[in-house]
């Protein structure tokens, strides 16, 4: 389910423990029975002080971190945490960081100062996802005002890009096209996938060994108030984005007079009994809605792209090309598996709407170009992909019990397919090695906090979300005590925050610039659907994958 980022005898650890602690509160160490891993708690405590001893040395930003751009004022630097929180003297690895200070200056008047408020920390999901770019958000008019109070930060979770990164495959394997999508597949070509995924849990244990089981949603927590403590801030003020949500979540549960403010971005649904496997069946079924809306947008719009003047037609032409793909490929690389990949990110984000609705309609009126632009894989990004497959795969199937019975997973599967085929079999296909996996699983952490714990939390969702869906948010609202969503009625664009909603970013500016959340759950009406003609939007978004947050 995917979108789309980490030392010690009895006396000195108790020093460390209330150096770490911001003024004001402690982390919740007398309460830890309720949290699991009083050591661990300890370990992050120690980790935060001597990370705050030690700052962040920022510099220029490594061309795999951050390109460097003509005037770009971001810099980069590592942030050292424990790879065990309960052993913090044992192995360490590095987490690149990256930051843009706050301009202090008010994008509608040049000539007033405004104050800085101390630094954002910015997570976009996955997992897998990096944020490294998240800074040279500043730039966009939406996020100017945020960047004029706040230090813009972004970062490289554990495993991810060269933040002591995961991989369990060789890049060129991950990327091997084209590839097969049965919505409805064979007793064989289950066998196949199965082979598979066996195949895939054995090389992540192979190429990591025993630092496998450290890639967890609660170490991603705990590596982020080390980087608070890095950055110098007492408490933290932190905006996570669909998978964010989750660890941002834990992170309050766990640490909550640490927190300043947080924004939760399309909020998964944290409930202990639906992390992971029945969170990923919920949002194959929410695609299925989503897939349902951009096929009615290219209905409406059939004088341009010619697919069919009702959502059933655009269906059967989406058919007819998947049937052509099987039998050849589009440019030798681009199959059903391609195809479906591609149209999957539309339900991500419907900005994606117009580039796939034109590369189908070329494809199926005898001009493949576009599609093949499109949908095949790129060599270049091979590893990043991987590597992001690969930290998506470790945390999901480190955090939760999964069904390790084969039976249950074609049972659920068979059946949802049957209402939504759309992504059912390729989620499941994403999330089967957590069905032979080879590191031990854990009991998710129950979210909540109880009234006067947290300062309040701002939820925002859209009600048509498909990689998040909004049960979920509203799941997430009855958890952390005092928290306010905003809705997004009748859009289904997958991270609202700083987007094409003024409404949305409204809400967003006062919390964070103010302090400020809505007196009782807020609604906003939807933003505008994309035109069907003009240039194609193609955004950098945290990388998703087929069935990631």
């Amino acid at each position: 389910m995917r979108a789309a980022a980490l030392y010690s005898a009895a006396g000195s650890l108790l020093l460390t423990t209330l150096a770490a602690a911001p003024a004001g509160g402690a982390a919740r160490v007398a309460g830890a029975a309720a949290v699991p891993g009083a050591a661990e708690l300890r370990g992050t405590a120690v980790a935060a002080a001597r990370a705050r001893a030690a700052g962040i040395d920022f510099g220029a930003c490594s061309a795999a971190d951050v390109p460097q751009e003509p005037g770009s004022d971001v810099r980069c630097g590592t942030v050292t945490v424990p790879l065990d929180y309960a052993h913090p003297g044992g192995p360490q690895i590095r987490l690149t960081v990256s930051r843009i200070p706050a301009t202090q200056k008010d994008p509608r008047n040049s000539k007033r100062k405004v104050p800085r408020q101390g630094a954002l920390v910015y997570n976009p999901g996955g997992p897998g996802a990096s944020g490294m770019y998240f800074p040279l958000i500043g730039k966009v008019p939406q996020w100017q005002r945020i960047a004029a109070a706040y230090d813009l930060v972004g970062y490289a979770p554990r495993g991810v890009g060269r933040s002591a990164p995961l991989s369990c495959e060789d890049p060129e394997r991950f990327v091997k096209a084209p590839t097969a999508s049965p919505t409805h597949p064979t007793e064989a070509y289950k066998r196949q996938r199965i082979a598979q995924a066996k195949a895939y849990a054995r090389g992540c244990a192979r190429r990591s060994g025993s630092k496998l089981r450290f890639y967890t949603s609660l170490n991603n927590a705990r590596d982020l108030d080390v980087l608070r403590a890095a950055l110098g801030e007492d408490r933290l003020t932190f905006v996570g984005a669909s998978y964010g949500t989750y660890f941002g979540a834990l992170y309050a549960t766990m640490f909550p007079t640490h927190v300043r403010r947080m924004v939760l971005d399309s909020a998964v649904n944290p409930d202990p009994a639906k992390v992971w496997y029945r969170n990923n069946l919920d949002q194959s079924a929410a695609f299925e809605d989503r897939w349902a809306d951009f096929r009615d947008w290219i209905a409406r719009h059939d004088d341009v792209y010619k697919l069919g003047k009702t959502a059933e037609k655009v269906q059967r032409a989406y058919d007819t090309a998947r049937e052509r793909l099987a039998g050849k490929a589009a440019g030798g690389k681009v199959g059903p598996g391609q195809l479906q990949n591609a149209f999957l990110m539309a339900g991500y984000y419907d900005d994606f709407w117009p580039s796939r609705a034109e590369a189908l309609s070329a494809y199926l009126h005898g001009d493949p170009k576009p599609l093949v632009r499109l949908a095949a894989p790129n060599a270049e990004t091979a590893a990043e992909a991987e590597n992001g497959s690969a930290v998506y795969t470790a945390v999901e199937c480190n955090d939760a019990p999964w069904p390790t019975d084969w039976k249950t997973w074609d049972r659920d599967n068979t059946r949802l397919a049957r209402s939504a085929p759309f992504e059912t079999w390729d989620n499941a296909w994403m999330n089967l090695p957590c069905a032979y996996w080879p590191a031990p699983r854990r009991q998710p952490l129950d979210v909540r906090t109880g009234p006067g714990e947290l300062p309040p939390v701002l939820i925002l969702a859209a009600e048509r979300d498909a990689a998040a869906p909004y049960p979920g948010a509203l799941e997430m609202n009855r958890r952390p005590a005092g928290s306010v969503p905003v809705t997004e009625r009748d859009a289904g664009t997958h991270g609202i925050g700083g987007g094409p909603n003024p409404c949305v970013n409204g809400h967003l500016d006062t919390y964070l610039l103010q302090g400020r959340v809505p007196a009782r759950h807020a609604s906003c009406a939807p933003h505008r659907l994309p035109p069907a003609a003009g240039p194609a939007k193609e955004p950098r978004r945290g990388s998703m994958r087929g069935g990631r947050r």
